[in-house]
Order: C-alpha cells, then sequence, then structure tokens
C-alpha cells in the first residue's frame, strides 16, 4: 500500500534536526500503510521535508528506497502506487541514454519527468498513484494524483506552510496542523456517508482531485491543473460510440481485460486473488492463470 507525507514551510527557519524529527514523526503515523522501509529527506535551506513507509512490491531491493533522487539530482520523489507499464517507459528512457540503478516504477518515473517533464510524464502512466515530487532547480512542489482517486492525497495551507499526506493523521502531527471541523462537511456526511471531494471533515483541508497535479512554486501561489478527466472521456464516447457486434464486442473485452490482468500481475512475490464466486471475478481469476506458470492462490 505504502504511504507518504510531507510538508513545506516557505518562511519556516527551522534546524535541520528539528525538521527531521518532525517528517519523521509525521511518516511513523503511516507504519501500517508501508511495514518494509521507512525513509526520510529533507531540505532546510528551503523548508522542504519529505516522508515515506513502503509496502515493498516492485524491486524489493535497497535501490527501491524513498525518498529517491533523480539521476541528476535535480528532482526528490515520494511515491505511493504502481505503474503497469513501467517496463515500457524505461526501455524508451534506456534508448534516450537515462541510466538506471535498480529497477523500481519510481525511478521511472523520475527519469521520465527528468526528460518529458512531470506532465507528458503523468500522461504516459498506467496505474494508480499518488505523488509528491520537489524540483530542487525550480524550487517547486508538485501533488500529483491518479486518474481515479485509487491513492489518496490529502493537502492543507496554512499561511506559509502546505501539508500533505496519505492520511490526515500524518497532517496532524504538525505544529502549524490549525484546522478546525468544517460543520457543513460533517452534514454532507450525515446525508451522504461520504464527504464529497474536494472536502474533507476539516475545514481548509482538502483531498487532491483524481486526475490532477497541485504545484506550489517560489511565488506562493497554488495552482492545480487536471491532465484528465472521466467526464471528457464519457463525452468523447458518447460522441463517437463503438459499432461493434456482440461477438467482436466479446473478443475486444477479453483483449482489453487480459492485458489490464497481466500488467497487475508484476510483483517480486506471491500473487493471489480474493474472489466472490461471481462472474467476474471467476474472469479475473481465469485470465491471471492463463498468463502465471504457477497455480494462483
Amino acid at each position: 500500500m505504502c504511504g507518504l507525507t510531507g510538508f513545506w514551510n516557505r518562511r519556516s527557519g527551522e534546524a535541520a534536526e528539528a525538521m527531521q524529527r518532525l517528517v519523521g514523526r509525521m511518516t511513523d503515523t503511516l507504519i501500517r500503510r508501508g511495514p518494509d522501509d521507512a525513509g526520510t529527506w529533507i531540505d532546510a535551506e528551503t523548508g522542504v521535508a519529505l516522508g515515506f513507509r513502503r509496502l515493498a512490491i516492485v524491486d524489493l531491493s535497497p535501490t527501491g528506497h524513498q525518498p529517491m533522487a533523480s539521476a541528476d539530482g535535480r528532482f526528490m520523489i515520494v511515491y505511493n502506487g504502481e505503474v503497469y507499464n513501467y517496463r515500457e517507459l524505461r526501455a524508451e528512457l534506456e534508448k534516450l541514454g537515462a541510466k538506471f540503478r535498480g529497477t523500481s516504477d519510481t525511478e521511472v518515473i523520475l527519469e521520465g519527468a527528468a526528460r518529458w517533464g512531470l506532465k507528458p510524464t503523468i500522461e504516459r502512466l498506467i496505474g494508480m498513484f499518488a505523488i509528491a515530487l520537489w524540483d530542487r532547480r525550480e524550487r517547486t512542489l508538485h501533488l500529483v494524483r491518479d486518474r481515479l482517486g485509487i491513492k489518496p492525497m490529502y493537502w492543507a495551507r496554512f499561511g506559509e506552510l502546505l501539508l500533505f499526506g496519505s492520511e490526515l493523521k500524518a497532517l496532524r502531527q504538525h505544529p502549524g496542523w490549525t484546522p478546525e471541523i468544517d460543520q457543513g462537511a460533517a452534514s454532507a456526511f450525515l446525508r451522504l456517508s461520504y464527504v464529497p471531494a474536494p472536502h474533507t471533515i476539516y475545514r481548509g483541508v482538502q483531498k487532491l482531485e483524481p486526475g490532477c497535479i497541485l504545484t506550489l512554486g517560489p511565488s506562493g501561489e497554488v495552482r492545480i491543473e487536471r491532465y484528465w478527466s472521466l467526464a471528457e472521456i464519457v463525452r468523447e464516447s458518447r460522441a463517437a460510440p463503438l459499432r461493434l457486434s456482440d461477438e467482436e464486442a466479446t473478443d475486444q473485452l477479453e483483449v482489453l481485460l487480459k492485458d489490464a490482468i497481466g500488467r497487475r500481475m508484476v510483483a517480486y512475490g506471491p500473487r493471489g486473488a480474493a474472489r466472490s464466486g461471481g462472474v467476474e471475478s471467476s474472469t479475473v481469476v481465469a485470465l491471471m492463470q492463463a498468463q502465471s506458470d504457477r497455480p494462483v492462490r
């Protein structure tokens, strides 16, 4: 599962040791998300701190440790998720001269950002992800969430302080955390049984919405850009619907499902499935087994 957190205090002047202890406390709250490894990174001069708890899935070696720096040293990343097409992207980057230290998908995101730029890289990722990327050259922080919001990303701004993380309890460890309960969000929860995005139960604390990139630069202005929209996909599909027979539709669906399931089977540990016994889960397991050289648990 993994978990990330961090902050940028643009007017802190805090000592490195204090920043290290603080981001360490924030990171420790996420241990249930990442029991295999932990890491923190700070830049005391700029007031940036990143923390990460790791559940190792791809590249179990120390070369998958986060926070991770790009080969040129420009970018620092903490990233929760999986990129299912990272092997294809890695092959493209190697042709461009990229040198990789390990086999993680994290490193592919970093080197893609270094060569293609962040947004073009994100648009090419197939997967689920929440990313915090610090650009040391431009002194800019980027927060990214996957297209459907599978991976969580919360953020809040209190004056010159920006907090972010996979869970709200990580943000609450920072002494700059000062929000109040949002009565409107509480009312929405009682009506709907959830708090609609981008709101949270706290006033001024938000969920980064799916398919969005949040950018905070030296000017201090927060900018949110949408790089993918489900509503737009629906509109395009309605405007140009597929004209297929039942047999053609069945064949195309099988190709898509086999590709999607095969990509999600990339792991350095045992693979299994939790199934209800219905048509959908049985189909998933059947297509897993068709692409596995050992029994699926």
